[in-house]
């Protein structure tokens, strides 16, 4: 983080309520600035004068430019996969429940935003700096222990039976990434949306033949 966007004061207690639509357009304009400039280029100047809104209201909201970035990644991740996608829904088939879940997480991990913050910190300028622990607990982490939750509801039903569910939450998300996504990081070549179709049927099917539980001796 550069020296000029160091919080001037962070706030030191509840104030004026925030304004919502402000801290929206704030979040956006982060977004927008973080893909473009990387999280060294992008200013709060910048952020400021694109939600049009003053550089002590970002501070604000956000306290320092991390909390920002943090939150920024948290919004991304929220938006793209709510917490409702990982509601119980029991009348739906596991399989069709985990492909739906399969192509939401693909489509948000492979939006350009996703995409220059995987580089982003992957640079070797932020790898010892708290953003990659920052942007984990905001995304990742949430978005693996919703999933857990789903998975453990769906072993009480009879249908898993997962040893680790954590780890297993890992390994499913994991197995959606696969060589498209590392392909589409390295900026080698853009998977077509039928080769992307076809990785994630399969990385389900392999989930659910390490974890499914067959009925009637018919494997999922």
């Amino acid at each position: 983080m550069s020296r000029s966007d160091a919080s001037p004061t962070k706030p030191s207690g509840p104030g004026r309520p925030k304004d919502p639509a402000k801290r929206a357009a704030i979040l956006e304009a982060a977004k927008r600035m973080f893909t473009q400039h990387g999280f060294d280029g992008a200013s709060m100047d910048q952020i400021a004068t694109e939600a049009g809104v003053s550089k002590l209201t970002v501070y604000s909201h956000f306290g320092d430019k991390e909390g920002l970035f943090g939150a920024a990644v948290k919004s991304h991740c929220e938006q793209s996969l709510p917490t409702t996608l990982f509601h119980a829904r029991p009348d739906m088939p596991l399989r069709e429940r985990l492909l739906e879940i399969a192509e939401a997480f693909y489509a948000m991990i492979s939006s350009p935003e996703a995409v220059a913050g995987h580089r982003m910190l992957c640079s070797p300028q932020l790898a010892e700096s708290p953003l990659p622990r920052l942007f984990w607990e905001a995304g990742p982490m949430r978005v693996q222990d919703d999933f857990a939750e789903l998975l453990q509801r769906r072993i009480e039903a009879g249908e898993l039976a997962v040893p680790d569910v954590a780890r297993a939450a890992g390994q499913f998300f994991t197995l959606l990434k696969g060589e498209p996504h590392a392909q589409l990081v390295f900026g080698c070549c853009q998977p077509g949306t039928a080769d992307i179709q076809a990785h994630l049927a399969a990385s389900v099917d392999m989930f659910l033949s390490a974890y499914g539980v067959r009925v009637d001796h018919r494997p999922y």
